[in-house]
C-alpha cells in the first residue's frame, strides 16, 4: 500500500510537470494558436532506471531505448512503442498517448501501456517483471525530419518479490517519416 501511494505521488508529480505549461500558455491570444507536432517517428537514445526494488536483480540499470510514435489521424491520440534494454534483457512497451501542443512543433504527452519483460527476473531500466506502465514526456521537432524526445515512465509493481514501482528516464533523437 505504501509503495502504491508513492507511485501515485510520482505519477501526479510527473503529470503536473507536463500539464502546467499548457495552463500557462492558455492565456495567450487566440491568434497565437499553438500547433504541436503531428510527426510520426522512430528514435533511439538512452534509458536510465532510477529506482530499485530492494531485492537481488533490482538495481537501477542504465541501457538504451528505441521509441516510435504513430499519430492517429486528427485526434489528440498516438500509438507508441518502446523497447528499453539493459545488458541482460529488454522490456517491450506498447502504449497509447494523449498529446497536447505546448509550443510550435512541440508536444507534451501522457501515456499508458504495459511492459513485457523478455526474461522475468533480469533487470531492465523499468524493473524486472511485466507491469502496467504510465508516463509523461515532451517531444519537439528540431530540424527537417528530426526531433528530440524525453519521457519518464513508471512501472507499477515492476519488481519481483516486491511491490515497489520502477521509474525510468528516457531520451533520444528521432527521425520523422510523416
Amino acid at each position: 500500500m505504501k509503495s502504491l501511494l508513492k507511485s501515485i505521488v510520482a505519477i501526479s508529480a510527473l503529470s503536473t510537470l507536463v500539464i502546467t505549461p499548457v495552463f500557462f500558455n492558455a492565456g495567450k491570444a487566440s491568434a497565437e494558436t499553438q500547433k504541436g507536432t503531428d510527426a510520426s517517428y522512430i528514435g533511439a537514445g538512452v534509458a536510465a532506471g532510477v529506482t530499485n526494488g530492494g531485492q537481488n536483480n533490482d538495481a537501477a540499470t542504465l541501457g538504451g531505448n528505441i521509441t516510435g510514435r504513430v499519430k492517429l489521424g486528427n485526434t489528440p491520440f498516438s500509438a507508441r512503442g518502446n523497447v528499453l534494454w539493459s545488458d541482460e534483457t529488454s522490456a517491450i512497451i506498447p502504449e497509447v498517448s494523449v498529446d497536447v501542443p505546448i509550443a510550435n512543433k512541440t508536444n507534451a504527452f501522457i501515456t499508458g501501456g504495459y511492459s513485457f519483460v523478455e526474461k522475468d527476473g533480469k533487470p531492465t531500466p523499468l524493473g524486472n517483471r511485466d507491469s502496467v506502465v504510465v508516463g509523461a514526456g515532451v517531444e519537439s521537432e528540431v530540424g527537417k525530419n528530426f526531433l528530440i524526445y524525453t519521457n519518464a515512465k513508471v512501472g507499477l509493481g515492476a519488481y519481483q518479490n516486491s511491490d515497489a514501482s520502477a521509474v525510468s528516464i528516457n531520451g533520444g533523437i528521432g527521425y520523422s517519416f510523416r
